[in-house]
């Protein structure tokens, strides 16, 4: 019978988290069991709404907002999923929408207020582009991770439960819509729906050359109660987490890998534009940066009270100075 300790880790079926699944990489002390045929949003429901699981990778912009109202919780500064977004502002086509200001005074729609996509865009489309989020009319489909009043000015209603905004956008009863992933109509090639920058990969390219910013969406959370009781824990899966990741970069560098005729060239391009390890975790200076950004639209936007200190939201997996790097008996 095994000592470990164990716990439940429900997350994305990601590549770099493959060796977690598979056992190839097992956290020192710790016995997972990997839940991955979940998602993203009932994943994050459980998590912060049921607490189904003892670690979860959960939307940044949910697990904030949870903080601000005191929930259970910690994070480790593992961010699994980042994308870049501006391909995910769709437009109804007949409604005249060509640039970003044009959707100042209409109606739009959103998969939820709270989804880190839509926050990052809802930021940047004021910040970046000129847009305040309360020129805006919105029309959420889905009823929150973590409930909250909306502030003073924001014009926010959420739509019936027989309605789709998507459908709602082919159809124009919505002039845009912010969503985190690709749309129906999108996918079926509906000449109706079309994408505010249909050059997105050139503007996400030039903001990340200005801002050197991969947008965060993702962070792992841990019950408190497991953080009290055990304090190595989070230390541990940082770790394992990190080995992880090394091991699916090193697989996903062999273009055999993946059935794409430029994969090869895909993957240089994004050495060449994000450098060597994009997706790194821990409070580094560059995470540190849109992290802070991310807790200040959360604060401009409503979601939060006030302006959490990263030393707040994310648990120290520091070892001590030059500690941890060689290992030696």
């Amino acid at each position: 019978m095994s000592g470990k300790l164990k716990l439940t880790l429900a997350v994305g079926d990601y590549e770099i988290t493959r060796a977690l699944k598979d056992g190839t990489v097992k956290p020192d002390g710790i016995e997972l069991n990997v839940l991955t045929e979940m998602d993203s949003t009932t994943r994050h429901w459980r998590f912060l709404r049921n607490q189904d699981f003892d670690v979860a990778e959960v939307s940044c912009s949910s697990y904030i907002a949870s903080k601000d109202k005191g929930f259970p919780f910690e994070s480790i500064p593992v961010f699994l999923h980042r994308r870049f977004r501006h391909g995910f502002i769709f437009i109804n086509t007949t409604k005249g929408i060509k640039t970003p200001k044009d959707l100042i005074g209409k109606r739009i729609g959103l998969k939820q207020y709270q989804s880190s996509a839509i926050l990052w865009l809802r930021g940047l489309l004021e910040h970046e582009y000129g847009v305040p989020f309360k020129s805006i009319e919105w029309f959420s489909e889905l009823q929150e991770s973590i409930d909250f009043t909306p502030p003073e000015g924001l014009k926010l209603s959420r739509v019936r439960d027989d309605q789709s905004v998507e459908k709602m956008l082919a159809e124009g009863e919505l002039d845009a819509l912010i969503h985190p992933d690709l749309i129906q109509p999108l996918i079926d090639k509906d000449p109706r729906v079309g994408r505010l920058f249909p050059n997105y990969k050139e503007e996400e390219i030039a903001f990340y050359k200005r801002t050197k910013i991969f947008p965060i969406m993702h962070t792992m959370g841990i019950k408190r109660e497991i953080v009290e009781k055990y304090p190595w824990v989070p230390i541990n899966l940082f770790h394992a987490f990190n080995k992880a990741k090394d091991l699916g970069m090193k697989r996903m560098e062999n273009p055999r890998v993946a059935p794409l005729a430029w994969y090869r060239e895909a993957w240089e391009e994004q050495e060449e534009i994000l450098g060597s390890d994009p997706w790194e975790n821990g409070l580094t200076e560059k995470n540190t940066k849109q992290l802070e950004m991310l807790v200040r639209f959360s604060h401009e936007q409503g979601l939060i009270g006030r302006q959490i200190p990263l030393d707040e939201l994310f648990l120290d997996v520091s070892q001590g100075h030059k500690r941890g790097h060689v290992f030696r008996v």
